[in-house]
């Protein structure tokens, strides 16, 4: 990675008064992990890995479920630098005090989602064409955007078209903000999506999947090699 991309990706998160996570941006799902006993421990591990987001997807639970694994989840990451975000619910969100919500285009509108939030709650927003992109750029409640699925992914039920890595070397034409690449991403690929323009990768499957420290450890690793920042937050 040259001096310049180096600065450009720095100066990205200061524009948004975010540390830089990274290239791991692991995500715990109970589905994946084999169940809800399973995350807090996965969670802790993605934190010793060197993540340094991690977002907590439980999308069958209850409220009363999501809330209880939510804080958990932050309280087990107190005393470690990595940041819990929470996936679709601004409102869990709030209330176990997480550092960020990522909505999708069918949740709550960035903007209504920011008037339950306090403004250092972060909001990280999918898009999944130019259009899209163009929207989430332009939004001043977004702080980060997602671009996705980029490769075929089996994590979701009903997934949207991938996208390619074309619609994310636009996206970082399109928008100055943080952008996070997202869907199918694994160890053979990371260091594509970084070099196509991503900050960091939201990875499921890749990090749930087996020995979860070393995984992310192997993941940050491999994308070092695309400059990013792999072995540091």
């Amino acid at each position: 990675m040259s001096a310049a991309v180096g600065a450009d990706r720095t100066a990205r998160w200061q524009r948004v008064g975010l540390a830089p996570p990274g290239p791991v941006y692991a995500i715990a799902d109970p589905d994946v992990l084999g169940g809800t006993a399973a995350v807090v421990s996965a969670v802790s591990a993605m934190a010793r890995g060197g993540a340094g987001w991690i977002q907590l997807r439980a999308k069958r639970l209850n409220d009363r479920q999501l809330y209880d694994l939510a804080l958990a989840c932050r309280q087990a990451l107190e005393d470690t630098p990595a940041r819990l975000w929470i996936d679709d619910r601004p409102d869990v969100a709030a209330l176990v005090g997480a550092a960020g919500v990522h909505l999708g285009q069918a949740d709550l509108p960035p903007e209504a989602a920011r008037r339950v939030l306090e403004n250092q709650v972060r909001i990280g927003c999918s898009t999944h064409d130019q259009n899209q992109i163009r929207a989430a750029a332009a939004d001043p409640a977004v702080d980060v955007v997602a671009v996705g699925p980029i490769f075929a992914t089996a994590t979701k039920e009903a997934p949207d078209p991938v996208v390619g890595l074309e619609l994310l070397r636009w996206a970082r034409q399109a928008t100055d903000k943080p952008l996070v690449a997202i869907g199918g991403i694994d160890g053979a690929s990371i260091a594509r999506v970084i070099e196509a323009g991503a900050d960091t990768a939201a990875l499921i499957s890749a990090v749930c999947r087996g020995d979860v420290e070393d995984n992310v450890r192997t993941l940050r690793a491999l994308a070092a090699s695309a400059g990013g920042s792999g072995a540091g937050r």
